[in-house]
């Protein structure tokens, strides 16, 4: 580590997630969960600068881009397609009677959108990460998570990396048209990784909520470096810039007791660091 992680955001957000870099637009997207957000930015040095907004009617977990600048959202329990025609809605991944909702998500090597959720009860052990196909068809990669998160492959695509957050898991599997039996890459007992990436060695970045740290990890499961940030509950990250070497750190505020709210100020900001390494692009969204 090289650089000290610094605020990039004036403005606060109760649940920050799912930051993810639109080069060919040279924007930046993120949501606010609970809000029901979708957020656009632009890089200003060491600051996001916020451009433009997307509201909607219940929770957005996740969103990515297609090659033309079209969104791909996802709500509460289905997708969103943003077109400059207007948003259209579908497939639908689970019924309105599921008290569960779509979390963690992002664009595999291939263009293909992956997508977790969470209990909205009492319940664990049910929740999907599934795989939406390029003719909107679903593929369940897994149907018995607690809290699916984070999501990340490996530079040459081979590897599936993939978090259960509950239980402080970060699972492995071969990736490839039939994707392969998950394994147990690295557990975390009593700690809650969240979101993550993968820089361009290979190694994942990945978001200790609760933590207020940020870790690196090599292939091989080892502790390469820490990233301390003045909040409690960093969230998600990615590689961001024409270079690919800022490290983008959503947190969030959500959960604090208004006490822990005054000790962290900063909760629920943007923040940029510098780690001297540089991200994997991201692929874009193939379906229709």
């Amino acid at each position: 580590m090289n650089d000290q992680v610094r605020v990039a955001s004036a403005a606060v957000y109760g649940l920050g997630e799912g930051p993810v870099w639109d080069a060919p637009r040279r924007r930046v997207l993120w949501v606010d969960i609970d809000a029901g957000v979708v957020h656009e930015g632009r890089l200003d040095g060491d600051q996001v600068t916020p451009t433009r907004s997307r509201h909607f009617d219940d929770t957005v977990g996740a969103v990515v881009c297609a090659p033309g600048g079209e969104l791909l959202v996802a709500g509460a329990r289905s997708l969103i397609t943003v077109t400059a025609a207007g948003p259209r809605f579908g497939p639908e991944l689970f019924p309105a009677t599921a008290r569960r909702r779509c979390n963690d998500g992002a664009c595999d090597p291939q263009g293909r959108f992956l997508i977790g959720t969470l209990a909205q009860d009492d319940a664990e052990g049910g929740e999907t990460l599934v795989r939406i196909e390029p003719d909107r068809s679903v593929t369940v990669l897994d149907d018995d998570l607690t809290l699916s998160n984070g999501l990340a492959w490996s530079p040459d695509g081979t590897l599936l990396y993939s978090i259960d957050s509950t239980p402080g898991i970060v699972w492995v599997r071969d990736y490839a048209e039939t994707p392969g039996p998950r394994r147990e890459w690295l557990r975390f007992p009593g700690e809650t990784p969240d979101g993550m990436c993968a820089d361009a060695e290979g190694h994942l970045w990945i978001a200790f909520w609760g933590s207020g740290q940020v870790r690196r990890y090599t292939p091989g499961g080892d502790l390469a470096g820490v990233l301390d940030l003045p909040v409690p509950n960093p969230t998600s990250v990615a590689f961001v810039g024409d270079e690919l070497d800022l490290l983008l750190i959503t947190t969030a505020t959500n959960e604090l007791s208004p006490q822990r709210l005054a000790a962290y100020p900063d909760s629920g900001r943007l923040f940029l660091a510098r780690p001297g390494v540089t991200g994997l692009p991201v692929p874009a969204w193939a379906g229709p």
